[in-house]
């Protein structure tokens, strides 16, 4: 890798923690595979891991964990609550039941994975912050939530991060603009829009200009931008570790305006239960 060539972005700091800007992600693995896939992604270099309750994987994670024999303090680790397990007792046993699941002290950060109107924001991020004060999480995040529900949480109390779906196809502009105004995290999920952009030409033409291939581009894409994170899932060794291999090259601003000119109305994760208009 050519230090001469960003070399800052495999961390951003945000509110004063380093945090890995390329992630991996674990939403689908399960049982072995999943545990193969985290000592993968460990040995490649990888060094924030994303996983869910709802995933039902954190065991398998969490042993990938062990197997590595990593310093805990070398570790990004995410977890996220369910979106009906939102009450104060909920949330309590929520993320004793990932720490457990996981064998570790604390969760570096624990997201609300979705929102659910039925439930107070308040008082669910009242427990988180219980729990941040236990030192069971370090630091409280959301996910899927819009603007407007970020700057209700940020009258409760401090939120590290936002984690949606971000692409090359996929406008965040309106949370973008507020991430960065607060010094939060925008964590991106489907970085690779399910592999849409794999036959998209400008992409194609950006990927052969470098000698990389087109999720790479839509990678480092992403980490390029402030404020950004993702993580890529892949259970195939060879992808992970062509994931992580984003360090030795740069967009330039011909190759980010044939990015920006694709079409932004290419959402791949919109389920029944949404009922919010999503910001543009």
């Amino acid at each position: 890798m050519s230090e001469s060539i960003a070399p800052n972005l495999k961390t951003k700091v945000i509110q004063g923690t380093s945090v890995p800007t390329l992630g991996f992600g674990t939403w689908q693995l399960t049982g072995n595979e999943c545990q193969r896939c985290v000592e993968t992604a460990l040995e490649t270099g990888y060094r924030h891991l994303d996983t869910a309750r709802m995933y039902e994987n954190e065991a398998e994670v969490g042993q990938g964990i062990a197997a590595a024999g990593l310093p805990r303090e070398d570790l990004f680790v995410t977890s996220k609550m369910w979106m009906d397990d939102l009450s104060p007792a909920a949330v309590e046993q929520s993320v004793a039941d990932s720490l457990d699941a996981l064998k570790l002290d604390y969760m570096d950060l624990y997201l609300i994975h979705w929102p659910n109107p039925e439930y107070d924001l308040a008082v669910t991020l009242e427990a988180l912050a219980k729990e941040k004060e236990r030192g069971r999480i370090k630091h409280i995040g959301l996910s899927n939530h819009t603007a407007a529900m970020m700057k209700e949480a940020l009258q409760v109390t401090p939120i590290f991060c936002n984690q949606v779906e971000y692409h090359l196809y996929l406008s965040q502009n309106t949370l973008l603009e507020l991430c960065r105004k607060n010094d939060i995290l925008l964590t991106a999920w489907s970085p690779l829009a399910k592999g849409r952009m794999f036959d998209e030409p400008a992409v194609q033409a950006i990927a052969e200009k470098y000698g990389k291939s087109t999720g790479q581009v839509a990678l480092r894409w992403l980490i390029e931008q402030d404020h950004v994170a993702t993580f890529p899932r892949s259970s195939n060794a060879n992808r992970i570790a062509e994931n992580f291999d984003i360090w030795d090259f740069a967009l330039d601003d011909i190759d980010c305006a044939a990015i920006e000119n694709l079409p932004k109305d290419g959402r791949v994760g919109n389920p029944d239960w949404v009922s919010w208009e999503w910001d543009d």
